[in-house]
């Protein structure tokens, strides 16, 4: 029986407090769904269960599949989750959903995820049991998570820049890579705006105006720039110059700060036929593994190496990639354990979360939308999709092209 993934559609990834910043993660999963509701025509009666990925849950919208359902207008007789498996979070939705239907738990899910990272909220601690005695801090949790995402044990004060750094300075990464890497990134994702490649994943969300102001739609990804050179990445300063002057990340070279959602249909191929879904990939193999928080974006190495064996094939075999972008140290260090020339145009061909942003519970399904639809178009047999995990983790995900 092959599980199958139908209709992969996105919305623009915005920035940080840029277009999209008014809209909350539950305002954004519930525009796509309903953008995928009408594509598809799926309705209340075919939906068993929709699960989003989201790495910032907060009460303002708990079970954030759930209220995507309610809100999307499906019905309160549809079901819905959040998962947090930190970067790989939309994938991980998908993943889960495909086990649902393998399983017979479940014939249609919708799956992926959202992050608004604009709208992630400050908190403090202590204040139900009262403070006695003086005052009380407001914590960042989006700077707060990335300290703490190895537990007590790992503790890393500089966050995922500084395991980026780590891997730098393990691989001899110069400066000057990195920052090619990004220009080439963005200079992808550039093109593939500009050639249309998009417009089939893309769903175009609406903000609502102010003050009398109308509507506005946002159609096209906010976080790619065409002016970036690589002599314009070289007036940056690395993040963490004063605690360590050989450092090289820069907010040039790592994937930003984003907001954005993405969704997709995970049945199997005989109900897609039944229903007029579009399949284009079906699941072959997936795996999760753990590394060194301190160097978490070796995740990708060994999760990548396991689901490639389960499904019998090897790099070799793989007609496309995605590997997320969290730094460009990230990406090289990777590209170096695999034995993969960093200009392999397998890779990223339509940059990834360095050029077109990285709102991590929403990543792992925009990454699979990509590629569902570069698949189709270059006529690709087989498809890896992965990602390294905040805390040292490694999601990966092997797919084949339904044609």
């Amino acid at each position: 029986m092959d599980v199958v993934i139908c209709d992969p559609v996105r919305t623009p990834v915005g920035r940080m407090g840029g277009v999209l910043a008014p809209l909350t993660a539950a305002e954004l999963a519930t525009q796509t769904l309903r953008a995928l509701v009408a594509r598809t025509g799926l309705g209340a009666e075919d939906v068993d269960d929709v699960i989003l990925g989201n790495g910032y849950a907060n009460g303002e919208a708990p079970a954030i599949g759930r209220i995507a359902a309610l809100d999307a207008g499906l019905g309160p007789a549809v079901p819905g989750l959040q998962i947090d498996r930190r970067c790989g979070s939309g994938l991980q939705a998908v993943l889960y959903a495909a086990g649902q239907v393998a399983t017979g738990a479940a014939q249609v899910v919708v799956a992926g995820g959202v992050e608004s990272m604009s709208n992630v909220e400050h908190y403090a601690l202590g204040l139900r049991t009262g403070v006695r005695q003086g005052g009380v801090a407001l914590l960042d949790r989006l700077d707060r998570a990335r300290e703490t995402a190895g537990g007590s044990s790992h503790p890393i004060a500089g966050g995922m820049i500084e395991t980026a750094e780590n891997l730098r300075r393990e691989y001899r990464l110069s400066r000057e890579e990195q920052d090619e890497l990004s220009v080439r990134s963005h200079q992808r994702a550039v093109a593939a705006h500009d050639d249309g490649r998009f417009t089939d994943e893309l769903v175009p969300v609406t903000i609502p105006g102010t003050r009398g102001r109308p509507d506005t739609t946002v159609a096209r990804d906010e976080h790619p720039r065409a002016d970036v050179s690589v002599e314009s990445l070289t007036a940056l300063r690395p993040i963490r110059g004063r605690v360590d002057p050989e450092a090289t990340v820069t907010a040039g070279n790592a994937s930003g700060q984003n907001d954005g959602a993405a969704l997709c249909v995970v049945t199997t191929a005989t109900h897609a036929e039944k229903r007029g879904l579009t399949p284009l990939l079906a699941l072959r193999s997936w795996a999760v593994t753990g590394c060194a928080p301190e160097m978490m974006g070796l995740g990708p190495v060994e999760a990548s190496a396991q689901a490639l064996q389960r499904a019998g094939l090897t790099l070799d075999d793989v007609d496309l990639i995605e590997l997320n972008e969290a730094f460009a140290a990230q990406v090289l260090a990777v590209l170096t354990e695999w034995k993969v020339d960093p200009l392999d145009d397998r890779v990223n061909p339509n940059g990834s979360g360095i050029s077109l942003g990285h709102p991590i519970g929403a990543t792992g399904a925009r990454i699979l939308a990509t590629a569902a639809y570069e698949a189709r178009r270059r006529a690709a047999r087989h498809v890896l999709t992965t990602m390294c995990i905040g805390g040292g983790q490694g999601l990966a995900a092997v797919f084949e092209a339904v044609r």
